[in-house]
């Protein structure tokens, strides 16, 4: 037979095909010998045929204008799959924000709905875009929450906005006494004004908070004007004013030592109830003297809630805000870190306490340079151990000495540096309570007065039989004579709404 023969494979593109490519790549190719007609797979190779050289000149080329439409094409396939991302990521976010803002959605029964405090930062910052944005939130309001007023009603309630009748001027406007239904009924108006950007916040702000709470320790709000670009707020009357009123710079005659610590045991169950008894921590953010009212009975009431802020939820320890509040009350840690918490009121709250203590301001710039800040100068005073130099001279001889050491340490505490030191308004007002309860008690039994206060060593809560803790309760004392706490504290423990 025939000897090996070499067999030659040839690659080329079909000409009449009109291929695109005229490279190609061989990955593998397997070549099988044929049969006969008899089957017999013995019979000779094939002679291969003439080999055939494609020219590379008939190969055809794709068209530029085939080029430019594929490449049109997929351009457009990735803009819109980009612009359909950029829709469904905006749908989701809309979406998201949405169901928070559903989370902090006050029910319509006034007495289930709380406060969502979702106003910063949603009103537009152009002049009428103000009212409009105001007037379309308050508008929104159930009418069963809130009373609204007309601009003429005010006006009349006011006589035209007499100025003898301004009760006070403040940040966000006059304050007017006013009456309405016929005069039946007093109440104080505060007339904001319109160009204020902080203004438009507080008014939102005070509505939506005040319309949802209910407590005897905050003061009401009856009911709010929003026409001609007015924003006027309508309160509870409070026939004695403001606690600083009477306690210096006033003709009032000075408060008496228990009215003053009945006035601030009223403010911390105020300020209790906003931190731990509606749905979210409220903070107030402004607590001072001016911003604690007394009403004909002398019922201190919180009022003022501008600058209040939803507190953190569980899952934080606090809330980044700019820092907002009035010198001498300011939490120095919310300063530094501007992280807000509920013990940034419980700082200002202990000024407060000094201050019904001292019968002196917050500030006061003409005194000593280490003597103008009362947040600094009473500490000061308490660890020396002559805090007592510094009480109002109207109460000298006036608080018995377990009473005095009691409601100092109290102070003491709130104006801790750092805040997780501080006590809890709960504990605040735990203590408060039971300082008048041993106040009352040596009154009753007419012991433990002294004419000259000898407080040397109150900064030493250890040299009394009294146990001074305020995270632990206890009421253990040889001096307290078995006192108990329930009659005294049985709202501490249960903070309703009224």
């Amino acid at each position: 037979g025939k000897g090996q023969q070499d067999l030659w494979l040839a690659l080329h593109p079909n000409t009449r095909e009109k291929p695109q490519y005229y490279d190609a790549i061989l990955n593998g190719v397997e070549i099988f010998k044929m049969n006969g007609s008899d089957g017999n797979l013995a019979g000779p190779n094939p002679i291969p045929g003439p080999q055939v050289t494609a020219d590379p000149s008939r190969v055809l080329r794709p068209s530029t204008s085939q080029s430019k439409s594929r490449t049109a094409i997929v351009a457009g396939v990735v803009s819109g799959a980009v612009v359909l991302g950029l829709v469904l990521g905006l749908c989701v976010m809309v979406a998201y924000r949405r169901r928070k803002a559903g989370e902090y959605q006050p029910a319509s029964d006034a007495t289930s709905g709380w406060l969502p405090l979702s106003l910063y930062g949603n009103s537009h910052s152009g002049g009428s875009g103000k009212t409009n944005t105001t007037g379309s939130y308050a508008s929104s309001l159930p009418s069963n929450l809130c009373r609204h007023f007309s601009f003429a009603e005010i006006k009349a309630a006011t006589k035209n906005f007499d100025e003898s009748r301004v009760l006070g001027v403040g940040g966000f406007g006059k304050v007017y006494r006013g009456e309405i239904d016929g005069g039946t009924t007093k109440v104080a108006i505060k007339r904001g004004n319109p160009m204020s950007e902080q203004g438009v916040h507080e008014f939102q702000t005070e509505i939506e908070m005040l319309s949802k709470l209910r407590h005897r320790h905050l003061v009401s709000l009856i009911g709010y004007c929003e026409e001609n670009c007015e924003m006027i707020l309508v309160y509870d009357y409070m026939a004695h004013g403001t606690m600083r009123e009477h306690l210096y710079k006033t003709q009032n005659s000075p408060l008496p030592w228990k009215q003053r610590l009945e006035i601030c045991i009223g403010a911390a169950r105020g300020l209790h109830y906003l931190h731990t008894g509606a749905k979210h921590t409220i903070i107030h953010r402004d607590v001072k003297t001016t911003n604690i009212l007394l009403d004909e009975k002398w019922v201190a009431k919180v009022s003022d809630f501008g600058l209040s802020k939803t507190g953190p939820t569980l899952d934080h320890t606090h809330v980044s805000t700019v820092v907002k509040g009035s010198f001498g009350y300011l939490d120095p840690e919310y300063f530094r870190r501007q992280q807000l918490t509920d013990k940034s009121d419980v700082y200002s709250f202990g000024v407060v306490l000094f201050e019904a203590l001292c019968a002196r301001p917050a500030l006061n710039p003409t005194l000593a340079k280490e003597q103008v800040s009362l947040a600094e100068w009473a500490p000061y005073c308490y660890k020396k151990g002559m805090l007592d130099q510094i009480v109002d001279p109207h109460l000298k001889g006036k608080i018995t000495p377990e009473c005095f050491k009691k409601f100092a340490e109290t102070a003491m505490k709130c104006v801790l540096d750092q805040g997780i030191e501080r006590p809890s308004m709960g504990d605040v007002l735990w203590n408060l309570e039971f300082a008048l309860q041993l106040q009352e008690s040596a009154e009753e039994s007419g012991k433990g007065i002294c004419s000259e206060m000898d407080m040397g060593n109150v900064s030493d809560s250890r040299s009394s039989g009294i146990d001074m803790s305020i995270g632990g309760r206890s009421l253990a004392s040889e001096d307290s004579d078995g006192l108990t706490p329930s009659a005294v504290f049985s709202q501490i423990m249960n903070p309703k709404g009224r």
